[in-house]
């Protein structure tokens, strides 16, 4: 967990749900009440966001008691309590809703990734998350990727240079974008992976003459041209296949012998996992 990340998101979200006052606590509860509360999942499924929870917590009020009883990556069941907290009633009641945003939300992308994951696990290749992220989210969600079992890819546009379509098609081609990326890089002094968007075993070939990468990713390849592509590309790059793929077909793909599989559905799509914040 990245503190500073953390802290400048915990920051935000409670002065973005508190403005001036909790004006329903401040109105029916005693300023010195003390109170007990416990989390209940209500859904079957891979925990993630528990870190997390303890920090906000922690962020609102450092007198606060957590008691972790389920971490991070566990899978849980129906009635299962994740964690007790105790101490200041308007502590616990101002941190209840932001604790169970991010836990469900994480959760869901964990439980998600985890049975995908799953289904992979006959083949080497490895589950990537993408950039189709919640904005302001990111962290987050790509945090309960790797707890579901998955992989991050880049985590934004400074961390690694992805030559897409657009970009080829505005650099004037394939050999063009390669070279311009690898000069961009020397003269700025960078040490960056280069990967490559195909679509194509014509745009695969210009990328193998030109060389120049470490990745290529193969999009919306159709089932026989993705096996062509991997016999081709025999090992000297890192292979990625992205676009079209579902829980239904993604074995598919993996059996094709690609190393990496991205797939946005991670986390623009999922179904956050159950759960409350119960006094107790």
């Amino acid at each position: 967990m990245d503190k500073q990340i953390i802290d400048q998101f915990i920051k935000n979200a409670v002065a973005e749900d508190l403005g001036d006052g909790d004006h329903t606590s401040l109105s029916t509860i005693p300023a010195n009440a003390q109170g007990k509360a416990k989390l209940l999942i209500k859904e079957d499924g891979i925990i993630a966001g528990v870190e997390l929870a303890v920090a906000i917590f922690n962020y609102i009020d450092d007198q606060l008691a957590v008691t972790v009883n389920i971490t991070d990556g566990s899978a849980v069941k129906y009635g299962d309590i994740a964690l007790t907290v105790s101490g200041s009633t308007h502590s616990i009641l101002l941190a209840e809703r932001l604790v169970l945003n991010c836990m469900q939300r994480m959760s869901g992308i964990a439980t998600k990734t985890n049975h995908i994951v799953g289904l992979l696990a006959a083949y080497p290749t490895k589950l990537l998350d993408t950039r189709k992220t919640t904005p302001g989210l990111r962290y987050l969600e790509k945090w309960a990727v790797v707890i579901g079992g998955g992989v991050n890819h880049r985590i934004g546009l400074y961390d690694m240079i992805l030559i897409k379509d657009n970009h080829v098609d505005y650099a004037g081609g394939i050999a063009n974008a390669i070279k311009a990326a690898n000069q961009y890089l020397e003269d700025q002094q960078k040490d960056l992976q280069i990967e490559i968007e195909v679509r194509n075993l014509s745009e695969l070939n210009d990328v193998l003459t030109t060389r120049g990468v470490d990745r290529i990713m193969l999009d919306n390849f159709s089932f026989p041209d993705l096996r062509e592509a991997v016999k081709v590309i025999d090992g000297r790059f890192v292979t990625e296949a992205s676009g079209g793929i579902t829980e239904e077909n993604v074995a598919e793909y993996a059996a094709c012998g690609v190393d990496f599989i991205s797939m946005g559905a991670l986390t623009h799509s999922v179904k956050s996992l159950d759960m409350s914040l119960k006094a107790c």
